[in-house]
């Protein structure tokens, strides 16, 4: 991508960044040849330039620096384990695995496929549910004299629906009907109804890319608990035991040295001494 006093940008360097910049907001990473990709790069050279100037004063071999640089290591080499660790576990076989077992813990009901006639009267309503029982088709008469403009032109096909994806004298309708059957004419708040069911069946799961984006942050988080945990038993791990804000030791032990040891380890930082609450005041 660029290349300053010999040294490489690389593509890669540059979206790295601005994925990290996206991360904690809902817009998309910057795409490569768009603006703010491009102010991505010009940040990427500034820092670089600013980094090969630190080196030739010698900035770089400060203690602070060193000590910048070590805890920036640390972070870097513990975001490859992450990334490289995850790579491997979070894979296709296993967003299916997971896929399958959740789907079987996912309760399913019923779904009704229907058409509708939709009418101001009762009048009207046993009106046509007569036509029906006289052997006329039920989505001929729905083209013709349904007032539902949503679903006339299509029969008054209402397509898949649950129980709960409908009005509820609605449903208690569709769901006690049989399939092939036509309702008597029944009421709502829209008016007069006669519905015919054409279909039941158990309704299907959510599909694998619904479902994937939370399969993949549940296991991701899982497989990074599991690491970190692992690797928290077999280390051997000691830190300081400071006092609480607020209290101060007592005079035992303050001035020679013994308050320090018998609180603990000292943090690794113990020369802050003025700061430290546990150091040895004299």
């Amino acid at each position: 991508m660029a290349r300053v006093d010999g040294t490489l940008i690389r593509r890669s360097d540059v979206e790295r960044e601005a994925a990290s910049q996206a991360e904690g907001s809902e817009s998309a990473p910057a795409a490569p040849g768009s603006a703010a990709f491009q102010a991505i790069l010009d940040e990427l050279i500034d820092q670089r330039l600013l980094a090969m100037e630190a080196r030739r004063r010698g900035l770089d071999q400060s203690e602070e620096a060193l000590r910048r640089l070590a805890l920036a290591e640390e972070r870097i080499l513990g975001n490859v384990l992450v990334e490289t660790a995850l790579a491997s576990a979070v894979n296709e076989e296993t967003i299916e695995r997971i896929y399958q077992e959740q789907v079987q813990l996912i309760p399913l009901g019923e779904e009704v496929r229907a058409r509708h006639i939709l009418v101001d009267t009762r009048e009207e309503a046993e009106a046509i549910r007569a036509l029906v029982d006289a052997g006329q088709d039920f989505a001929a008469l729905a083209v013709r004299m349904s007032q539902d403009q949503a679903t006339r032109i299509q029969g008054g096909d209402l397509g898949y629906f649950t129980r709960e994806g409908v009005l509820p004298a609605f449903g208690a309708v569709a769901f006690r009907t049989g399939e092939g059957e036509t309702s008597q004419p029944f009421e709502t708040e829209f008016g007069w109804h006669i519905l015919h069911v054409i279909d039941r069946r158990r309704e299907p799961p959510p599909s694998l890319e619904t479902l994937r984006p939370n399969i993949v942050r549940f296991y991701t988080f899982d497989q990074l608990e599991g690491l970190i945990d692992g690797l928290r038993r077999q280390a051997v791990i000691e830190r300081p035991q400071l006092a609480p804000p607020g209290i101060t030791l007592g005079a035992e032990g303050e001035g020679d040295g013994e308050g320090a040891a018998d609180g603990g380890l000292l943090p690794e930082d113990a020369g802050a001494e003025a700061d430290d609450p546990v150091a040895d005041p004299g």
